[in-house]
């Protein structure tokens, strides 16, 4: 999927933007406001040295008018840190949003969508990615308004004062933006390569860390380093672009303002000292000093608004990458997995002309396939490796969206799934085993625990099911691994029953004892269970075999 750009980034900015819409707002009347009273802070200044230079006013006399200047300064400053204030606060709105509609992406795409991305690139588009976004919403959006309404106050202000002065100001005035929006183009489209850049990094990162045991035992580490190395030299040369393209736009932004404020101070001082003559009145000084102090706070916002620029190009180069994530869904066919009215009286699931097929790939692991499962219908799934079991299994949990046909739950209907590798949390066994059901009492943890056999080794840890072990199961066999799983889908009272080879890696009494717990659990349930095992298939009612892209009974078609 190509990545939105352009109408489409912005749109998708102002979208995210509309959960704090109204502490922006505030953050930018504030912000226009604070802008606003350099004005008076000018005129206060200007006054007290006509006062006390050219009139020769007493210190008493000019003790109103500085404290009318501390009351500006002071109310200034509050009103700056208001608006910083509520902009931040709408930052972090908008960022725990953004995250939760990422977390809400991934869950809607499921697991195996996910298995299909890197972990580390998905990681970054929540964590960088997100962060990017922050000098859009907390810099550029209040300061946009800032831009119009304070320039446009101090234009006023020094036209009633000096004409010539507005003109300067009013004549060098387009250039800054013009220069901006050239530049801005550039540094979207470097912004963009930097994040995926950066994107690639973490990815690569990310998966040689886990696969740190592989490259130490096949000595890769050396070659590893190099390519991490690239990837961090990649990264390295596209953060320069960026910065360069900064500093330009900075670099030609300060020579406009400078050049202006110069011309506006050698004006001023050739006319105060009569060398030259294009005022209808004499120019005072402190005419002179207002229309000098102002000039540099006509550009201040510009200023303050090219810095966040690129914090705009950045966020629009961020959305994207994040608009992958959050748009490109496989498409979901038909399903009700809890509600709606049962497609018939029994059935717990009905699949109907159903075709399955993994994101990306180019052909179909399952096609053609009809079928229903029913209360106490306890089935045996069986076939070569890369036949499909694991594939029908992940559609029937709903991880799986179909590529084509229609698959059905019965309402409220419960499914419990131990797929064949278990991924388990880093913490305790009982924090893993509760994840099936947040309330459930010691004595239920217990008792799940003890028919899928995890006690059995449990029992033997040093802290039993309070043990904490790493991610991904760390500390843990496969066998073991499996059997917490099993206890997860016990725990969860389920009545669909999804199970990816329970009973792998157990030696024989406790693959027996495994069994024999799963045929009492699944009284009253449905079991639909994947195994290569002979002693698994005999537990079972039914044997259903997977071959050739097909699902067939030792009769037919289930």
């Amino acid at each position: 999927m190509e990545p939105p750009t352009g109408a489409t980034a912005k749109a998708r900015l102002q979208a995210l933007g509309a959960v704090a819409r109204a502490p922006l707002r505030a953050a930018a009347a504030l912000g226009v406001i604070g802008g606003v009273l350099v004005v008076p802070q000018a005129a206060l200044i200007a006054l007290c040295l006509q006062r006390a230079f050219v009139e020769a006013a007493p210190p008493a006399a000019l003790l109103p008018l500085l404290g009318a200047l501390l009351a500006t300064l002071l109310l200034r400053a509050g009103m700056t840190w208001a608006s910083r204030r509520l902009a931040d606060r709408a930052v972090e709105r908008i960022r725990v949003d953004v995250r939760a509609r990422i977390a809400r992406g991934l869950v809607a795409r499921g697991p195996v969508w996910v298995r299909s991305q890197q972990s580390g690139a998905l990681a970054e588009r929540m964590g960088a990615h997100v962060d990017a976004l922050e000098g859009y919403f907390g810099g550029f959006v209040p300061l946009r308004a800032d831009v119009v309404g304070v320039p446009l106050a101090i234009l006023l202000a020094v036209f009633f004062v000096d004409r010539t002065v507005g003109l300067v100001l009013l004549l060098t005035m387009p250039l800054v933006p013009v220069f901006m929006m050239l530049v801005g183009w550039g540094a979207q489209a470097a912004s963009q390569r930097q994040l995926q850049a950066l994107t690639r990094m973490g990815g690569h990162f990310a998966d040689r860390l886990r696969g740190l045991g592989l490259i130490r035992l096949y000595g890769r580490g050396a070659s590893e380093l190099h390519g991490i190395r690239a990837a961090a030299e990649e990264l390295r040369v596209r953060s320069l672009r960026v910065l360069r393209i900064a500093f330009l736009s900075s670099a030609v932004l300060e020579f406009f303002a400078s050049l202006s404020v110069a011309m506006i101070a050698l004006y001023l001082g050739l006319t105060y000292l009569g060398m030259l003559d294009l005022r209808t009145a004499p120019l005072t000084l402190g005419m002179g000093v207002f229309c000098l102090l102002l000039a540099p706070e006509f550009y201040a916002p510009l200023r303050r608004l090219a810095t966040h620029y690129h914090d705009r190009a950045a966020a629009l180069a961020a959305m994207d990458e994040i608009a992958l994530v959050l748009d490109d869904a496989p498409p979901v066919v038909a399903s009700d997995a809890d509600g709606g009215t049962p497609i018939a009286a029994t059935p717990l699931v009905s699949v109907r002309d159903a075709t399955l097929r993994h994101p990306a790939a180019a052909r179909d692991v399952l096609s053609d396939l009809t079928l229903d499962l029913h209360r106490e219908q306890h089935v045996a799934l069986v076939g070569a490796s890369g036949d499909g079991k694991s594939t029908l299994l992940e559609a029937l949990a709903g991880w799986l969206p179909l590529h084509a046909g229609t698959l059905r739950h019965a309402p409220g209907l419960r499914i419990g799934y131990a797929p064949q590798r278990p991924f388990l949390f880093a913490g305790s066994l009982r924090d893993n085993l509760r994840m099936a059901k947040p309330g459930a009492r010691d004595a239920e943890l217990e008792q799940a625990a003890e028919a899928a056999q995890v006690l059995r080794f449990a029992s033997r840890l040093p802290e039993g099911l309070d043990t904490v072990i790493g991610e991904r199961g760390f500390g843990l066999s496969g066998g073991e691994a499996r059997r917490v799983a099993l206890a997860r889908v016990f725990l969860r009272d389920p009545d669909l029953l999804l199970l990816d080879e329970p009973t792998a890696f157990l030696d024989p009494d406790t693959e027996a004892a495994v069994l024999q717990a799963i045929r009492t659990f699944a009284r009253g349930r449905c079991v639909l269970m994947a195994t290569h095992s002979p002693a698994a298939q005999a537990a079972m009612m039914q044997v259903w075999h997977v071959h050739d892209g097909r699902v067939r009974t030792q009769g037919g078609m289930p």
